[in-house]
């Protein structure tokens, strides 16, 4: 490669330095301000230099040369994406999970490692720490699907050449089977929710399998009952609180007498297919007209202590009711109509097996569920034992109704053709 003609701009060069040394250098690319990016490498030896500008030349083309530049470490590199990149732009619950992640498991375990020098290895027994410390394989699960998100923004910036997370194998976890309540258990929690006020708010997730947040956010303009169609828009989330004493109660934030609420009372829905408009049946719309009825008597009950919230569901006052009281209520109600005990999201998956039972099109299905992807319809396609034995006896009738028609059949005799 030395050469004692002038050479092309951006060629590679080797030569012998005053210093001792051989000397390489490889034009890899531009620099941010527009000057070439020459890396340099050098040795005593004049075939190893020759070996590592070949080896650069070779990154060059394929793409793979890191960026110039103080290099990053894991530590700074996750914190600068999680505080400058993912806080402006994801949701508040998302940012609150990449948090704990980096926080309180990335950084600790893996912080000190060279952001370029990461390898899948140093992931794979990362997680299996986490696990044998006490990290339960859905953890560690979510740890890693964190870190390949950040690998993934530092690949599209060249800050790494490979996103060594897409190459680990993340821990194993069993998908939690959940079971939908049967049609005589759902009967049965409807019978005793019209007990109780707010009864409207359980056929809402048995039968339309609205989430507790889209449930919770439902407001009064956005359900047309004479169209017989409500829109999900948004959903109620849990608050949280930061104190307003300092710290100096001693309690927890949630429990202060001066605590202040941080958060918005509402967010958008989980995604862009989880805002939907949602035809609904004419029981459920009766539901509804009688639930308005009783909460204008509780507001004029109320007087001037009435909260006008606009909310479908409310507190007895007209204020919107809080995320953790309704799963409470929810609580209580399995135990008075003596239902086996179950999350709330189950009435969820229960309206979803439902309608994909009774041969609702999976697109249809989609829409009203609010679903992005079809893979969700298979998740919620649990049939119960029920259900199981009814298809085993028409299937079974149907085999041997035919074999019965077959047996008594007169067979017939083959006539002989004429031989030609």
């Amino acid at each position: 490669m030395a050469s004692n003609g002038k050479r092309p701009d951006g060629a590679s060069s080797i030569y012998f330095g005053k210093d001792g040394y051989w000397h390489g250098r490889v034009t890899v690319g531009i620099k941010d301000d527009g000057r070439p990016d020459r890396r340099h490498v050098m040795s005593k030896n004049e075939g190893e230099v020759i070996n590592k500008v070949r080896e650069l030349e070779k990154d060059r083309d394929a793409g793979k040369v890191r960026k110039p530049g103080k290099g990053w470490t894991v530590s700074t590199w996750l914190t600068h994406w999680v505080e400058e990149i993912s806080a402006p732009s994801v949701a508040e619950t998302t940012l609150s999970g990449y948090r704990v992640d980096v926080y309180h498991h990335l950084i600790p375990g893996l912080g000190a490692h060279r952001l370029e020098k990461l390898e899948p290895e140093h992931l794979e027994r990362f997680y299996k720490k986490m696990q044998d410390a006490g990290s339960k394989p859905a953890t560690a699960h979510h740890v890693h699907r964190t870190i390949r998100a950040a690998l993934n923004q530092a690949m599209r910036r060249d800050h790494v050449t490979r996103n060594v997370a897409s190459l680990a194998k993340p821990p194993k976890i069993d998908e939690e089977e959940v079971e939908p309540y049967e049609v005589e258990e759902v009967q049965r929690l409807l019978a005793e929710a019209v007990k109780h006020r707010n009864s409207a708010r359980w056929a809402v997730a048995l039968a339309l399998g609205l989430r507790q947040g889209e449930a919770l956010g439902l407001m009064w303009k956005d359900v047309d009952l004479e169209a017989g169609t409500l829109w999900v828009l948004k959903a109620r989330r849990r608050p949280k609180y930061a104190h307003g004493c300092g710290g100096t109660c001693g309690k927890q934030a949630g429990y202060c007498k001066q605590r202040r609420q941080v958060n918005a009372d509402t967010a958008k829905t989980k995604s862009r297919a989880g805002k939907r408009g949602i035809g609904v049946p004419d029981e459920l719309i009766q539901l509804l007209r009688l639930h308005r009825a009783e909460q204008e008597k509780e507001k004029a009950d109320a007087g001037t202590d009435w909260t006008d919230s606009g909310y479908v569901f409310t507190r007895p006052d007209g204020g919107p009711v809080i995320p953790r009281t309704d799963y409470g209520l929810w609580k209580q109600l399995l135990k008075r109509a003596e239902v086996r005990d179950g999350r709330l999201h189950d009435a969820r998956h229960t309206a979803g097996t439902i309608l994909l039972i009774l041969g609702v099109p999976e697109r249809v299905v989609m829409e009203i569920m609010g679903w992005s992807s079809t893979a969700m319809a298979a998740r919620y396609q649990h049939v119960t034992g029920r259900i199981r034995r009814d298809v085993a006896k028409q299937v079974g009738g149907l085999i041997w109704e035919v074999a019965k028609g077959h047996d008594e059949k007169p067979r017939k005799k083959k006539r002989k053709g004429k031989k030609k």
